[in-house]
């Protein structure tokens, strides 16, 4: 997740979130890069615990294999059950095929786009129009199909999760249905965008744990309900990784193209927020009225959420074949990557709208406002195939800059951490945030990266485990300091009463789920088993639904904050259930990267 939603519950939230996670870097992309496609079929089982009667389920693509169009990853789309599959393919073909452009080739290789009837995009003045031709028609995967047909049973742990899960929805679904957050405690919801936030965040969550009745009922939520003609503004990161992101990983799982349809039409009403002069773009967008604009206090955007929307925007292009999407998220790292102001890869917190250079300088965390991009400097390479070694370079480099200006070890435990760095002056802070860093580092690795990566990822992992095993609840605080010198009965971690609460943040389960997958040590499913037991005593309210708490350092009163992220769903029990799974071809790390709020895309592959 993200540090703008997160980090604070005032108007700042959205522009916290960005806090969580890393982000990219710059490269242009070559016509064939821009051709490429999923490397490998998604092992994914369809979602179990329905009624298979293609006929309750209207307006699903059907299970059968199909005529594909291959602008996406024809192979990768594990298909509901649908209703009347033969008419759903004639309209569905006939649809596409009225709404696709004319031809478009690149050194011999073809390249199909489809756009949608009802939500044409004018392509812009000197672009090619899309190709009306149709690759041939692919079935999907054997693979994908004996997985589908045989659906792994979840084991106990997981079990655990679907309840959990359950109970969330429960409370969702009561209290809060089509609204942004619930309010578990007041039985009541919160709006941020008035957008289905946590509905959507969910989606691809319902899929994998086979949640098909909840699954449907959503989509046809989506299908009838959500609409993005509204007078609200959004913030440009914090949309982009939630709705947008969730769309697209929704559309690649169940492939339903009403999920595409809406991501399009959605990526469209944010492109405006990169009208400025400097294409770096404002925080917020007016997706009704498409006018954009920085937050009231300040003209700067933060680091993290202008580098941390990539993965998206460049999977929008190449589903759609639309490239101002890729082009305007690329143009920014490539900016970002000429920038002085760096120390050793490490970037400041905040970016100036009208210049386009960096503020406040000389501040360097892999905390709030600065964290995903770190994270999507090395996805963006996963994603393009690791052809973009700028990203990689950058991303290599900035890890470097962690270890020489950031790393400590605590006492009396040596614990290792990472702190912040402001105008030369070392600081043992670390938040809760910084525990995606264990994963990413430990995703580099497993792609080839320096091992000693892997070492860093298991020091880190232990610390971020600690983080949550010494509070009284066993849940991490937001922001923890270490102690940097031996001291009478003084533990590894200091909290201040600020920094008490918890807001059932997935970044400590998301890195164990790297380092499970990519170690076997059960170590780490036991730490995640711990937390999630946590988050049942602490954080479960009896009337559906689960709550920040206040104070987790008080067991008999933790102080429920009446809240449940939409990320708690979307990602803390979704990286949970994928941790305990001991099937590493479920959203195989090799054919899928994570975006900041846990929704999976596919890693492209040469067409």
């Amino acid at each position: 997740v993200s540090t703008a939603h997160h980090a604070s519950p005032l108007g700042l939230v959205a522009y916290l979130r960005c806090m969580r996670f890393s982000c990219l870097a710059p490269n242009g992309r070559s016509a064939e890069e821009q051709t490429m496609r999923p490397a490998n079929p998604p092992v994914l089982p369809a979602p179990q615990k329905a009624d298979a009667n293609p006929e309750h389920f209207p307006g699903v693509l059907p299970q059968k294999p199909q005529r594909h169009f291959r602008r996406g990853p024809p192979n990768l789309q594990i298909r509901a059950p649908g209703k009347d599959s033969k008419g759903m393919r004639q309209d569905d073909a006939q649809r596409r095929e009225e709404a696709v452009g004319a031809a478009r080739q690149e050194e011999n290789t073809q390249r199909t786009i489809i756009s949608w009837r009802g939500a044409v995009i004018e392509p812009e003045q000197g672009t090619e129009l899309p190709s009306r031709k149709a690759d041939a028609p692919t079935k999907p995967s054997s693979q994908a199909a004996r997985i589908q047909n045989q659906p792994a049973s979840p084991n106990e742990r997981q079990q655990a999760v679907i309840e959990a899960f359950r109970h969330a929805w429960t409370g969702y679904r009561k209290f809060a249905w089509g609204h942004d957050e619930l309010k578990p405690v007041s039985r009541s919801f919160s709006e941020w965008f008035g957008l289905g936030l946590t509905l959507i965040d969910a989606l691809d969550t319902m899929w994998i744990l086979g949640l098909k009745k909840d699954f449907e009922e959503a989509r046809k939520w989506v299908s009838n309900k959500l609409v993005f003609q509204k007078d609200v503004d959004v913030n440009l990161f914090e949309s982009t990784i939630r709705i947008l992101g969730g769309l697209l990983s929704a559309y690649h799982l169940s492939g339903d193209d009403l999920f595409l349809k809406k991501a399009e039409d959605f990526g469209n009403r944010l492109m405006p927020a990169f009208q400025t002069p400097s294409k770096i773009p404002y925080s917020d967008v007016n997706i009704g009225t498409g006018v954009a604009h920085p937050p009231r206090w300040t003209s700067d955007s933060t680091v993290a959420e202008v580098t941390s929307i990539q993965l998206e925007f460049r999977e929008l292009s190449r589903l759609t074949g639309v490239k101002k999407f890729q082009d305007a998220a690329e143009e920014v790292m490539r900016h970002i990557h000429s920038l002085s102001g760096k120390k050793d890869g490490l970037v400041p917190m905040f970016i100036n709208t009208h210049s386009g250079l960096f503020t406040h300088m000389g501040v360097f965390t892999l905390g709030a406002r600065a964290d995903s991009y770190y994270e999507y400097l090395l996805k963006q390479w996963i994603q393009g195939g690791k052809k973009e070694t700028q990203l990689r370079e950058d991303y290599l480099e900035a890890v470097e800059g962690i270890k020489r200006h950031l790393l400590r070890k605590s006492e009396p435990g040596k614990l290792t951490f990472v702190g912040e760095l402001a105008h030369g002056r070392f600081s043992p802070k670390m938040d809760h945030l910084v525990c995606f860093l264990p994963g990413t580092l430990a995703l580099g690795a497993h792609h080839g990266l320096p091992a000693d990566h892997m070492e860093l990822a298991r020091a880190l992992m232990d610390t971020c485990y600690q983080m949550n095993r010494q509070m009284e609840t066993g849940l991490s605080p937001e922001i923890v300091h270490f102690n940097l010198y031996p001291q009478k009965a003084q533990k590894d971690v200091q909290v201040k009463p600020a920094d008490r609460h918890n807001l059932l943040r997935p970044e400590t389960v998301e890195s164990l789920f790297y380092l499970y997958r990519f170690t076997g040590d059960r170590k780490y499913q036991d730490w995640g088993w711990e937390l999630l037991q946590s988050f049942n005593t602490y954080t479960r309210v009896p009337s559906g639904g689960y709550s920040s708490i206040s104070n987790v350092r008080d067991p008999r009163s933790p102080q429920p904050r009446d809240k449940m992220e939409s990320f708690f769903l979307g990602e803390t029990l979704k990286y949970l259930y994928l941790l305990f799974s001991d099937d590493p071809d479920l959203l195989s790390l090799d054919a899928y990267v994570f975006n900041t709020e846990a929704h999976p895309l596919p890693i492209w592959a040469p067409a």
